[in-house]
């Protein structure tokens, strides 16, 4: 009641004021703005997890992107380990040992040929290597080499002597 009170007091020129600045601002909204024009407000997910559509294969770029980033990880460490061991290998203390234990077995064969061959050949003979076993047997016209492993397991080896010519 106020309101109607306070309209009843004023003036009619402030009341024709009053509603020709009311009409003006609803005119001016009319004319100056643009047609507005509504939708429905759609919203969806952009992460599969969400939405569900395309899961399955969301999924599996995921499973696809881990796996290969552990292979990725697995194959630089196996690179690194074998980097290592070339290193390890490749040492002046590594090519020494390498190269006396050449010389040491060329050596122990050299002998071996001398006994078998030589100017005083022997008719037998048994040499034990590194838990190996190699014996030997000269007859008549072959020599055998049994080698017997550490488990026990043999090998014979029979060569026919007299029959080597280049």
């Amino acid at each position: 009641m106020k309101i109607r009170e306070k309209i009843k007091t004023m003036s009619t020129d402030k009341i024709l004021l009053a509603y020709s600045v009311v009409s003006l601002v609803v005119l001016s909204f009319i004319f100056f703005s643009k047609s507005v024009q509504g939708d429905e407000i759609l919203y969806g997910f952009k992460s599969p997890s969400f939405s569900g559509v395309n899961t399955s294969s969301h999924y599996l770029t995921i499973e696809n992107q881990e796996a290969t980033r552990k292979q990725a990880v697995k194959e630089e460490i196996q690179a690194a380990l074998e980097d290592i061991e070339r290193e390890e290998n490749n040492s002046t203390l590594s090519r020494f040992m390498r190269n006396f234990e050449s010389r040491v077995y060329a050596q122990l064969s050299r002998q071996m040929v001398e006994q078998l061959f030589g100017e005083n050949p022997s008719t037998e003979g048994k040499l034990t290597l590194e838990g190996n076993t190699i014996e030997y047997v000269v007859e008549t016209d072959t020599i055998t080499l049994t080698i017997t492993d550490e488990s026990g397991g043999t090998t014979n080896i029979t060569v026919p002597i007299g029959d080597f010519t280049f």
